[in-house]
């Protein structure tokens, strides 16, 4: 029995490209594509996947928001992340919000069908290369108890403040609309930070453009 694949990317040719490869597998149907994650909910419904193959930079909602919330309705689901980045804080972001492999798009042929295959037996799959950035990050990190912080995925309130820095609004602009106090948005700005392991706004902007939390 073929795996049923639903693809979510924004670029229409490299999801063609994907289709066609994908189709040649005799264990991998695709099912459907969607190019924003915003309508991902409505193509699951309707086409009824098991495994669904997330890009993570997209417009109005990031493959990051989008895991988080289809697997909050869809648990049986497995969602794959595809992405043109390896970085440890995307492939933690993605496997904390649910994804149950990582596969970056320059490894998106073999890498990616060992991705579906493992997947659909309920195993976790990295890429060489998403697998090679976790294990570099550790050894810099240290071992458990040596002084180092462990970096968790950003919670839902901590990925409101980032969209809002990212759009250059100010604390008190912030607090305003996510009805807190200016002092607790920039607790918030200090532990995204320690989380991401960035020092400024800037690069807090650039970051949340990578995942498409965000546009410019």
């Amino acid at each position: 029995m073929s795996t049923r694949v639903l693809l979510v990317d924004d670029h229409t040719m490299f999801r063609e490209a994907l289709c066609v490869m994908l189709n040649r597998e005799l264990d991998v149907q695709v099912v459907g594509e969607v190019g924003d994650g915003a309508h991902l909910e409505d193509a699951v419904a309707r086409f009824s996947p098991d495994v669904v193959v997330m890009d993570i930079s997209m417009p109005n909602m990031n493959g990051i928001e989008a895991t988080r919330s289809l697997l909050g309705k869809y648990p049986q689901l497995r969602v794959i992340a595809l992405s043109a980045y390896g970085s440890k804080q995307f492939v933690m972001e993605m496997m904390g919000a649910g994804a149950i492999a990582y596969v970056v798009k320059s490894a998106a042929g073999e890498q990616l069908v060992h991705a579906i295959a493992s997947a659909a037996q309920g195993k976790t799959y990295l890429c060489p290369e998403a697998a090679a950035t976790l294990v570099e990050a550790s050894r810099r990190d240290g071992p458990p108890g040596a002084g180092t912080r462990t970096k968790t995925h950003l919670g839902r309130r901590e990925t409101e403040v980032l969209r809002l820095l990212a759009d250059g609004k100010s604390s008190p602009q912030i607090g305003a609309e996510l009805h807190i106090a200016p002092s607790t948005v920039d607790v918030h700005r200090r532990n995204i930070m320690e989380k991401l392991e960035l020092h400024t706004v800037a690069e807090l902007t650039k970051y949340a453009i990578r995942i498409g939390l965000t546009a410019m």
